[in-house]
This record gives structure tokens, C-alpha cells and sequence, in this order.
């Protein structure tokens, strides 16, 4: 058994374009940016799942970091024009956020997915996400591994 965080894609629900993006990085990979031809997005599987990434502050704004740079890269300096932020999958707060090849050596670069979405969906977002942490008390690491659905 291992715990699952649930978006839903449904037309209204707060956290519709997190969980599209995530269905995207999910099914259609190679579409998503930034570009990899070998892209296979984890955290779907419970072969492949993501672990929480929580002591580690300099990993995490690393993961941050290279979001960012990325959405300027695709979308320029004002992708958030709008009230559009960025949205990445594997979320920035994992170890297989977007930084990790700068950590792991032995995983595929640009292995994650990053776009700009509506501020107020991203937000949603991420309040379930630190709702599911604290209610199946992922705590931090390898051993405390979690899959993401979308419905």
C-alpha cells in the first residue's frame, strides 16, 4: 500500500490546470517542457514513486531555481504576466524535482515538467499538497515514498 494524492481534472475543480499539467507530464511526456526525447515523468507508479524532500532547503530552492529558469527559457521573463505562476511536476518539494540529475548522476536530464498556470489553481495545488503531506504524514525521504492520481 502507498499513499496517493488525488487532483482532479474535472471542469471546476480549484486545481484543474495542476492536474492537467500533471496528466500531461504523465501520458504525454515528450510534449512537455523543457524537451527530452527519453522523458518519463515519475511518481505515477508505485515502481517509481516521489519522496518528500523536506530538511534539504538548498535542494529545494535548487529545485526552484531551475523551474524557473526554465519557464523563462519557453514562456520569456514575464510568464507570469497574468497572474500565471509556475507549476512543476515532480513538485520542487521531492527529491525527483528538477534539479535532481544535479544530485543523481545516474537519472535522465530534464526528466520533469514545468509550465505557467492560473496563480489561484497553483495555489489550490499546493494546499492539497501540503494537506496530503500532513495527513499520511509523509515525512521525508526514501522510505516514505508517495504516487500522484489524476481523476
Amino acid at each position: 500500500m502507498i499513499a496517493t494524492l488525488e487532483y482532479s481534472a474535472q471542469p471546476g475543480a480549484p486545481e484543474q490546470a495542476v492536474a492537467e499539467h500533471i496528466k500531461q507530464a504523465f501520458t504525454n511526456p515528450k510534449a512537455t517542457k523543457p524537451l527530452n526525447a527519453l522523458k518519463n515523468v515519475p511518481g505515477d507508479t508505485i515502481q517509481e514513486p516521489l519522496h518528500r524532500l523536506f530538511l534539504d532547503q538548498k535542494r529545494l530552492d535548487r529545485n526552484r531555481a531551475v523551474s524557473v529558469r526554465e519557464c523563462k527559457r519557453y514562456w520569456g521573463a514575464n510568464y507570469t504576466d497574468g497572474g500565471k505562476e509556475r507549476d512543476e511536476f515532480p513538485f520542487a518539494s521531492t527529491y525527483e524535482g528538477s534539479a535532481i540529475d544535479e544530485y543523481d548522476p545516474h537519472v535522465e536530464k530534464n526528466n520533469f515538467s514545468v509550465q505557467p498556470v492560473p496563480g489561484d489553481q497553483n495555489g489550490a495545488g499546493g494546499t492539497l499538497l501540503r494537506g496530503f503531506y500532513n495527513a499520511n504524514r509523509i515525512i521525508y525521504g526514501p522510505e516514505d515514498g508517495f504516487i500522484v492520481k489524476i481523476n
